[in-house]
């Protein structure tokens, strides 16, 4: 059984995420290939094939793929299904914006954010906002399958595998037209270590700025958001944390003025250590946290930035 991994890259560098995400492949199968897809993406093909357990890297380049466009993306790993029997890829945004489209021009139904694999046919994903876990066995003769990264150990390096070239996609009318980026210094939001997050409570976005940004650029963290203080106009939508938004599992994960609903724990429940900061001491974020302050944020963040130094 041959399994093809999509690696997840900026074109430049390869993520965590495609470790982990081989990490599930080599539980399937050891028949491990990894697909790069990219621009100018050379040096990430190279990084991949240092990745332990990985048989061949696969490069396919153009500009369209370079930019994300989801349909190009789909159309490549369906030109490639052929000699595969399955595709794992990261649940990231993208990941999970063209996963469904290869699915859907392959006729099998997608397995979504598998936390385990059981067998080459059976794995288990969260339900019910991740208060339950399902077990899947497929009888697909491909399979289509998102790996929620979090849930997996990175595989490590050493391997040396050989990259080859591999045909990029055509787009069928859809085409790249622009992006607007927004550059940060603070680390990636999925792949940070430590992870500030603020809720409602913070009241406005300039509360939200004032609080929590400088305690995440004192820590080195990337800054998170409850969907409701992201609703509210307080933080970005690329901010939120949660079921419907990203799924986090730093090292340190503390959350500041969120009562801790049930989608936002389904984001951030797997953290290494949890801390939280709210004054109601009967909010649902203590029953996952490790550490919890029972206070008002407005005293216990500026003791915490004090204690910091």
């Amino acid at each position: 059984m041959a399994v093809l991994v999509v690696a997840d890259n900026d074109n430049a560098h390869l993520r965590d995420t495609t470790h982990k995400t081989v990490t599930a492949a080599l539980a399937v199968s050891g028949d491990v290939d990894v697909l790069v897809m990219g621009e100018g993406a050379k040096a990430v093909a190279d990084a991949a094939a240092k990745i332990d357990g990985v048989r061949k890297v696969l490069l396919a380049e153009s500009a369209d793929l370079g930019h994300g466009v989801a349909e190009v993306q789909a159309a490549t790993v369906e030109g490639l299904m052929g000699g595969y029997d399955a595709v794992l890829i990261p649940a990231t945004s993208g990941g999970k914006n063209y996963a469904p489209r290869i699915a859907a021009h392959l006729d099998v139904a997608p397995i979504s954010e598998i936390v385990e694999v059981v067998d080459a046919d059976t794995f288990v994903r969260p339900i019910y906002a991740g208060n339950a876990l399902e077990t899947i066995k497929s009888s697909d003769a491909k399979k289509v399958i998102t790996v929620r990264p979090t849930a997996f150990k990175a595989a490590g390096e050493g391997g040396s595998a050989s990259v080859e070239s591999a045909t990029a996609g055509t787009a069928n009318g859809a085409r790249f037209v622009s992006e607007e980026m927004v550059k940060s210094d603070r680390p990636e939001l999925t792949a940070a270590k430590i992870v500030v997050s603020g809720g409602r409570a913070m009241g406005s976005a300039e509360e939200f700025q004032a609080v929590i940004e400088p305690l995440a650029d004192k820590l080195g963290a990337a800054v998170g958001a409850s969907r409701a203080a992201v609703d509210a106009g307080y933080a970005p939508n690329d901010y939120q944390v949660g079921q419907t938004g990203k799924v986090v599992a730093p090292s340190l994960y503390i959350a500041i003025g969120i009562s801790g609903a049930i989608q936002h724990l389904a984001g951030m429940k797997d953290s290494k250590v949890i801390v939280a900061i709210n004054k109601d001491a009967d909010a649902p974020i203590f029953q996952v946290a490790d550490y919890g302050i029972v206070g008002d944020y407005k005293t216990v963040v500026p003791e915490l930035m004090a204690a910091l130094g």
